[in-house]
């Protein structure tokens, strides 16, 4: 993907977010969809494309068999293990979705960047990186190191 996206002239900071995006997808696929077609769940197959259309949008797209449950943006604890892939796609990309196919197979599509070809193009990194960096502890009122080890002998 990265390689043809360099070669299509793709902006380097929207070619890293559509591998993020690819990956989260993927891995969404694996864990909660089904294979396509007959096969047995953990010898199947999902489908991965990306295209540049016509109008300059980048999008990326993962078909699996279906799964029990649809693809919906989750609310994880600070401590859990997953569930924040289809959040870090809604922060880096334009637009997202589901589609169904008549023969049970579910496609999660994604617009990462609605045009590729314009010189900002990569402006999401910054404004990601920005929104979710924690202030320094320094700076939290009435928080103090030392406090934490005050019930310490």
């Amino acid at each position: 993907m990265r390689a043809q996206l360099r070669r299509g002239g793709v902006a380097e900071s929207v070619i890293d977010d559509a591998v993020l995006i690819l990956s989260e997808l993927l891995s969404n696929a694996c864990k909660h969809g089904r294979p396509l077609g007959d096969a047995l769940s953990g010898d199947g197959d999902v489908r991965a494309a990306w295209r540049v259309d016509p109008s300059g949008r980048l999008i990326v797209e993962v078909t699996d068999g279906g799964g029990p449950t649809r693809p919906a943006p989750a609310t994880p604890s600070v401590t859990a293990h997953g569930g924040r892939g289809l959040n870090i796609i809604t922060a880096l990309a334009d637009d997202w979705g589901v589609r169904d196919d008549i023969r049970g197979e579910v496609t999660v599509w994604v617009v990462v960047h609605a045009d590729v070809y314009d010189p900002d193009a990569g402006h999401r990194r910054d404004d990601f990186a920005t929104r979710v960096t924690a202030p320094a502890v320094s700076q939290i009122p009435g928080l103090d190191f030392a406090d934490a080890f005050d019930d310490m002998d």
